[in-house]
């Protein structure tokens, strides 16, 4: 087993994550066990606790290693604001669309886990690292704006992250089309510019 034999190399860790992160996806957060999970990742029961305390510091550990991951498509989505300040603001929106159609048992475990974020200091800073790129993003948008005009850009980011995950779980989940038959993307686009719009930031 692929699994047992990257065990054996001492990369037992990874592989309860992994496995985690698939059974995530598979069944959702909330219904995985240890035992699966061990299952899964080729070791006995017992061999989790070497490195987690319990099921909920394992499914931290996947969901911070998702929100790097997650800062990381961010950053390289917004790719210090070229060729335009818009472009990039925009490209990040595709950007979370893509990690959570790509990695769902990492996203899932992130955003839908219930673990308590501030009650893990590495998660909350891998959280807000991956915060903080669109809070980035929104003042680079905001740049040329007088001062007084602009908007606050935690206050965006926070609006625009809502805005996504709104449209990853009505409209990315499923049969596509089933609920609406504009793409997602389109769907999160057109929200992002009526939003943008309606703070001044774009021509009415």
């Amino acid at each position: 087993m692929a699994d047992r034999k990257s065990y054996h190399h001492g990369n037992l860790r990874q592989a309860l994550v992994d496995a985690t992160a698939a059974l995530v996806e598979e069944s959702g957060p909330q219904s995985f066990t240890l035992t699966e999970a061990a299952r899964r990742a080729g070791v006995s029961p017992a061999a989790p606790y070497r490195h987690f305390k319990g099921r909920d510091d394992l499914l931290e550990e996947v969901a911070r290693q998702g929100f790097l991951e997650f800062a990381d498509r961010l950053e390289a989505a917004f790719d210090d604001g070229r060729p335009n300040p818009m472009t990039a603001f925009l490209r990040m929106g595709q950007a979370y669309l893509d990690f959570a159609r790509e990695r769902p048992g990492f996203y899932m475990a992130m955003f839908e886990s219930g673990i308590s974020i501030t009650g893990n200091a590495e998660l909350a800073r891998a959280s807000d690292r991956a915060f903080g790129m669109l809070v980035r993003a929104a003042e680079n948008l905001f740049a040329e704006m007088p001062p007084d005009r602009r908007p606050p850009a935690r206050m965006v980011a926070n609006h625009i992250w809502a805005l996504s995950h709104g449209v990853v779980e009505l409209f990315s989940r499923g049969k596509p089309g089933g609920r609406t038959p504009i793409a997602p993307a389109d769907m999160l686009e057109s929200g992002v510019l009526i939003y943008l719009r309606g703070l001044g930031v774009l021509p009415g």
